[in-house]
């Protein structure tokens, strides 16, 4: 057997090298057969995927895929891009839209915000950052946080109970949405996030609700 497919392998991942000068198809058989071999090491793993050394299309890409799929019991969470300048680009182009978004909407922030420090908008605002325990953001409009929330929210200041708010990842000491408060039953630093997926925090009937951010909720905001 040839090297034109070398796996890397740790608990956590895999990364197939691959010979850019090999033929596809016979690239594609040598993968198989590796993997095939080494399926009682992986086992019925779950694991995150890079391929190296060569660049692939989506297609072939999805190929190599289905192949390690038919010839081991691994799964496949995610598959790793390791084009660095692929990462900037798309880094670049999300930078900004959200700046452009920003202009429309709102303030646009990048950062972290730690304790003791205190952040205003007269409009929206989007926090490319989390915002630690003991920092407080205060918003006319809404507040959204590309990162972690814990610590205190104002959104819709002035009494906008139209006003949201949304974060990656949602454990926040209070949030006050126009007049409308809500807490956390656990003040201290250990509490969890209220869920591992995007969150929203809106008003309704005189309540702070904080759901899942889906279709549902996102059609029942109001703008």
């Amino acid at each position: 057997m040839s090297n034109s497919v070398i796996i890397k392998g740790n608990k956590y991942g895999i990364v197939v090298v691959l010979d850019e000068h090999t033929e596809f198809d016979v690239m594609k058989k040598e993968l198989g057969e590796k993997f095939q071999s080494a399926s009682k090491f992986f086992d019925k793993a779950n694991m995150a995927i890079s391929f190296e050394g060569r660049k692939l299309s989506p297609d072939e890409e999805r190929e190599l895929l289905s192949i390690i799929s038919q010839n081991s019991d691994l799964n496949i969470v995610c598959v790793i891009d390791t084009d660095e300048m692929r990462e900037k680009y798309f880094k670049k182009v999300v930078e900004e839209k959200l700046e452009e978004l920003s202009s429309h909407t709102g303030q646009f922030y990048k950062g972290t915000l730690r304790s003791g420090q205190m952040l205003e908008s007269e409009s929206s605002i989007i926090i490319l950052g989390d915002v630690n325990p003991g920092a407080k953001v205060i918003a006319k409009g809404n507040v959204i946080i590309l990162g972690s929330l814990r610590g205190n929210i104002y959104a819709g200041a002035g009494g906008n109970e139209d006003a949201f708010v949304v974060a990656l990842e949602m454990a926040p000491i209070q949030i006050r949405i126009g007049e409308i408060i809500a807490r956390s039953s656990d003040e201290s630093s250990q509490r969890k996030a209220l869920s591992g997926d995007a969150m929203i925090a809106y008003v309704d009937e005189g309540h702070i609700y904080i759901g899942k951010l889906d279709k549902e909720n996102l059609t029942d905001i109001r703008l």
